[in-house]
């Protein structure tokens, strides 16, 4: 993994050419540190499918204002966050499907390894504006602790710093590191336990975002 200082928060960005990485190596970062970083998680073609995919579903105007909180308390707050979202349903589409195959493939293998008790697979295309940003937080609710482990794939292309819209990740010690969201590149980490925030964007962003859920131990 390259990872690069640059004012005294580390940066990963894209990497060409890597070889694709196997579910083994998020098993072993999950167990080591928490999180991982996949560089070209899935072809390229697939990637690209899936960006159209989300701006289809955006130009219909599928995609709606995301909101903070959960049930009766959501409410849209852009001061918070500004991406427009879609949840995901099998059989929407090809393109979706083959990519919930592949996690439902990366559910397994946790639940192999881990032993996380993961039932399910929750996400929704995420499409950020420009100009907008989602402030720092944690992926599971005060009164659901379901969401247990997070993954994000990004779908944008050609990615710069000046673009901004990074992932930034506050790990051990508050350290940030931050993560282009390059197309292809895989995120994942503990849900619970990694604040993070995506920093303001200066081109459209595009992601797939979404949670491994285990059974509840809170009583909804």
């Amino acid at each position: 993994m390259l990872v690069e200082v640059a004012g005294g928060t580390d940066k990963i960005g894209s990497m060409t050419n890597s070889p694709c990485t196997t579910l083994p190596r998020i098993i072993d970062d999950l167990a080591e540190q928490g999180w991982s970083v996949l560089p070209q998680f899935i072809p390229q073609t697939l990637t690209l499918q899936l960006a159209k995919e989300c701006r289809d579903r955006a130009k219909k105007g599928a995609l709606n204002p995301a909101g903070v909180g959960r049930g009766n308390q959501q409410q849209v707050l852009e001061g918070v966050r500004g991406d427009h979202i879609q949840w995901l349903e099998p059989g929407q589409s090809s393109v979706t499907d083959e990519f919930l195959d592949r996690l439902e493939a990366l559910r397994c293998e946790l639940n192999q390894s881990l032993y996380l008790g993961l039932e399910d697979f929750e996400g929704h295309f995420a499409l950020y504006p420009p100009g907008s940003f989602y402030k720092r937080h944690v992926d599971r609710f005060r009164d659901d602790d379901r969401r247990t482990v997070t993954a994000v794939l990004y779908l944008n292309p050609d990615w710069q710093d000046e673009d901004g819209g990074a992932l930034r990740l506050y790990l051990d010690g508050d350290k940030p590191l931050d993560v282009l969201p390059e197309a292809g590149t895989l995120v994942v980490f503990m849900s619970a336990d990694l604040h993070h925030e995506v920093l303001l964007t200066q081109r459209e962003r595009l992601s797939l975002t979404g949670w491994f859920r285990r059974r509840s131990d809170v009583l909804l």
